[in-house]
C-alpha cells in the first residue's frame, strides 16, 4: 500500500540480482557547472535527472547558458567561456548543497547582482566560512537574513590580488570544491591554503579529476594547499560521460551483504568517487567482496553473521549513513566515528538516524561526532519511519526490512533528490517473506 505521503514496505527474506544505477550526482552538478563555464560545447552523457541536477540546470538557464538535450540521451551545453551571460539573477537551489555552494563561489568571483536562496532546511546549512574565504578575494557577499546563511546577495567583484586564501576544511568539504572550481576564473596566480583536518578528501579528489577533465590542473601540495597558475581556462572536453552514483550503490551492496548477493553496474575499480570505498567497509565486517572495472559485487558471509566494527568514516559520510541500518544485523556493537559533518547535512542526520533507530525498537546513542548501534533485540513492525526530507535517510532504513518486518517511510518522494526510482529498484531485488 503507498500514497503520496507514505510508502508501505513489505518484510524481505533476501536480496538478489543486479541493478543499474543512476548517474552520480556529485559528478552531474560539478560537470554542468564546468561545462557551462567552459570554452566549447560539451556533450553530457547519462547525466542523473533528479531535483539536485533540474535546480542547477534551472540556475544555468538563468544564467544565460544553453543546454538543449534530455539527460538519458545526452545533453549539449553551450560554454560561456568564464562568464556568464546575464549580469543579474534571482536563483532559488532548494536543499541542492553541492549547487549552492559551488555556485556561490563562482558567481561571487566573476560579480554580478545575484541572489542565491533554498529551502528553510537550506537556510539552515551554514556557508560562512565560504564567504570568509571569497571576501578577502574582493567578492561582495551579503547575508539577508543573518550573517554565514542564505539567503544571499552578490555585488560586483573588485579583485583584491589576493595572492593566497583560506579555507576551513572541517566543515563540508563543499567549501573547498566552490572555491576550486573558481580561483581559476581570476586569471591570475593563486593559492588556496586549507585549515585543520579536511573531511570528505575524496570528494575533493573527484572534483580536481573533473576539472582536469576540462583542462585546469592545480600544483598541491597534499590536502593542505592548491596553486593556481593563472594561466589555464576551462576548455570543453568534447565529450563526457557521467559514471553511476556510488553513494546510492550503498544501499544495494548493503543489502547484498545482509540478504543474499547483489551487483550494481555502472561504477567499479575504475570510479573517480570515493564512496566506492563502502565496498571495502563491507569487506572489513566479512562481506564477500568482488569488483570490475565498472561493476561492484557484495554477497553476504556463507558461514556467520557480519562482524561488528568501531571505525572512522570520515572518508565517506554520505555512504556511511546505509552502515548505521546495516549495523543491526552485526554480530556485536557498532560504531561510527568521526561523522560531525551529518549535523549539516539536509538534515542534522546523526540526531535523525538516532531518533529512527530508536523509533525502530533499535538501541543507539548518539555523541557529537559518533553514533552507536547494538543490535539484538527484535524490531517493531510496521514502524512508520519519519525521513526528515533527507533521501538518504528513507533509501537506509529500507534496509531494515532485511530482518523481516514491514515498514512505512514516510514521505518517500524525498529520494528525487538523487534516486528518483529508488524503491523500484529496491523491490525489483527483494524476496519477500512467504506468508
Amino acid at each position: 500500500m503507498s500514497d503520496m505521503h507514505q510508502l508501505a514496505l513489505p518484510a524481505l527474506a533476501a536480496c538478489h540480482g543486479t541493478v543499474a544505477l543512476p548517474g552520480s550526482k556529485s559528478l552531474s552538478n560539478r560537470a554542468l557547472l564546468l561545462a557551462a563555464l567552459a570554452e566549447g560545447e560539451t556533450r553530457i552523457e547519462a547525466l542523473l535527472e533528479s531535483d539536485d541536477t533540474r535546480y542547477m540546470r534551472r540556475a544555468l538557464d538563468a544564467l544565460g547558458v544553453a543546454i538543449d538535450g534530455e539527460p538519458h540521451s545526452g545533453l549539449r551545453v553551450a560554454g560561456c567561456a568564464g562568464r556568464f551571460a546575464v549580469p543579474a539573477a534571482e536563483l532559488f537551489l532548494g536543499n541542492a548543497g553541492t549547487a549552492v555552494r559551488t555556485l556561490t563561489a563562482v558567481l561571487a568571483v566573476l560579480g554580478g547582482d545575484y541572489c542565491i536562496d533554498g529551502v528553510a532546511r537550506m537556510r539552515e546549512r551554514p556557508i560562512g566560512d565560504l564567504l570568509d574565504a571569497l571576501r578577502p578575494l574582493g567578492a561582495r557577499v551579503d547575508c539577508a537574513a543573518g550573517e554565514g546563511f542564505l539567503p544571499l546577495r552578490i555585488g560586483a567583484f573588485a579583485d583584491a590580488g589576493t595572492a593566497r586564501v583560506a579555507v576551513r576544511g572541517d566543515v563540508s568539504s563543499q567549501y573547498l570544491t566552490g572555491l576550486l572550481i573558481a580561483l581559476p576564473l581570476l586569471g591570475r596566480p593563486v593559492t588556496l591554503e586549507v585549515i585543520g583536518e579536511l573531511i570528505s578528501k575524496p570528494y575533493v579528489d573527484m572534483t580536481l579529476a573533473l576539472m582536469a577533465r576540462f583542462g585546469v590542473v592545480a600544483e598541491r601540495e597534499a590536502y593542505a594547499a592548491f596553486r593556481f597558475d593563472g594561466a589555464q581556462r576551462y576548455r570543453s572536453p568534447g565529450r563526457l560521460r557521467i559514471e553511476a552514483d556510488a553513494s546510492s550503490a550503498s544501499y544495494f551492496l548493503a543489502a547484498g551483504a545482509i540478504g543474499g548477493r547483489v551487483r550494481v553496474e555502472g561504477v567499479g575499480e575504475r570510479s573517480v568517487q570515493g564512496d566506492v570505498r563502502f565496498a571495502d567497509a563491507l569487506a572489513a565486517i566479512g562481506a564477500r567482496v568482488a569488483w570490475g572495472d565498472e561493476w561492484i559485487e557484495v554477497e553476504r558471509p556463507a558461514d556467520r553473521r557480519l562482524a561488528a566494527f568501531d571505525a572512522d568514516f570520515n572518508h565517506i559520510p554520505d555512504a556511511a549513513m546505509t552502515l548505521a541500518v546495516t549495523a543491526l544485523f552485526c554480530a556485536g556493537p557498532c560504531r561510527l566515528r568521526n561523522i560531525a559533518s551529518w549535523r549539516v547535512k539536509e538534515t542534522d542526520r546523526i540526531d535523525a538516524m538516532h531518533k529512527e533507530l530508536l523509533r525502530l525498537g533499535a538501541s543507539a546513542e548518539q555523541g557529537d561526532d559518533w553514533l552507536a548501534v547494538t543490535p539484538g533485540g527484535a524490531l517493531r513492525a510496521d514502524t512508520a519511519i519519519h525521513t526528515y526530507d533527507d533521501h538518504r535517510i528513507a533509501m537506509c532504513f529500507a534496509l531494515a526490512t532485511l530482518a523481516g518486518v514491514p515498514l512505512r517511510i514516510l514521505d518517500p518522494g524525498c529520494t528525487a533528490k538523487t534516486f528518483p526510482g529508488f524503491f523500484d529498484a529496491f523491490s525489483a531485488i527483494g524476496e519477500q517473506v512467504a506468508p
